[in-house]
C-alpha cells in the first residue's frame, strides 16, 4: 500500500462516504478512516477503540494551506471536499490496497436534488450563454443565479453551495466545463471584494 498521511486518510474516508456533495459527520469519518488504516486512529491504551480527537484533528488539518486546502468544515458542521480534495482522492484511490473502497451510495433524496438541480442549471441564463459561445457576457448575478445563491447566502454558506454543484456536476459531460468556469468567475469576484476592488 502507498505512503498515506493521516490527513490524507481522512480526506479520502470523507470522500468516500459521498463527502463531494454533502456534509459528512466525523464518527462517520472516523469509523471509515480506522477501515482504511486499521488501528492508525486508534487509542493506544485501548487498541480496539477509535480516539475520536485524533481523527477530528486530522480532518481540520486537512483544511490547511500547507496540506493542499482538501476539506472544509468543521466537527459541529460536517466535513466536504474541497476541489483539490476532490482531486486527490480521485487520483489517489486505486493506491489503497486490501480496504473496503465501496462509496456511499447516493439515497433517493440526493438523486432527485441532482436531477433538480442538473435541470435548472441546463434552462439557466448563464448556462444559455456558455453554450452559445458568450462566457465573456455572463454577469456574476448570472453566475450566482447559476449557483442558487442570492446576497443572504455568505461567507462558508456561499463556498459550500459552490463546492457542492463543483464537485457534483464537475465531470458531467455537458455541464462540467461551464461549472467549472462559473466558480471561477466567482472566486475572481470575491477575492477582489476581499482586496477592497469590489464594485
Amino acid at each position: 500500500m502507498a505512503t498515506f498521511s493521516n490527513h490524507e486518510i481522512v480526506t479520502l474516508a470523507v470522500y468516500l462516504l459521498g463527502g463531494e456533495s454533502k456534509m459528512v459527520d466525523t464518527e462517520d469519518v472516523a469509523i471509515k478512516a480506522n477501515g482504511l488504516a486499521p488501528g492508525r486512529f486508534s487509542w493506544r491504551k485501548y487498541a480496539d477503540q477509535i480516539n475520536i480527537e485524533n481523527v477530528r484533528t486530522f480532518l481540520s488539518d486537512a483544511k490547511k494551506p500547507k496540506n493542499g486546502h482538501m476539506l472544509i468544515g468543521s466537527g459541529k458542521e460536517g466535513w466536504m471536499l474541497t476541489e483539490e480534495g476532490r482531486e486527490f482522492a480521485v487520483r489517489r484511490m486505486g493506491e489503497i490496497q486490501g480496504a473496503d473502497l465501496a462509496r456511499t451510495r447516493h439515497t433517493t433524496v440526493e438523486l432527485q436534488w441532482m436531477n433538480r438541480e442538473r435541470n435548472r442549471m441546463l434552462v439557466s441564463e448563464a448556462f444559455e450563454k456558455f453554450k452559445g459561445g458568450k462566457s465573456a457576457s455572463i454577469s456574476d448575478q448570472e453566475a450566482e443565479a447559476f449557483f442558487r445563491l442570492d446576497d443572504y447566502v455568505r461567507g462558508k454558506a456561499r463556498e459550500r453551495r459552490i463546492l457542492r454543484l463543483l464537485n457534483t456536476f464537475g465531470d458531467d459531460a455537458e455541464l462540467g466545463d461551464a461549472v467549472a468556469m462559473l466558480a471561477q468567475q466567482l472566486k475572481f469576484k470575491e477575492e477582489a471584494h476581499a482586496n477592497g476592488d469590489g464594485r
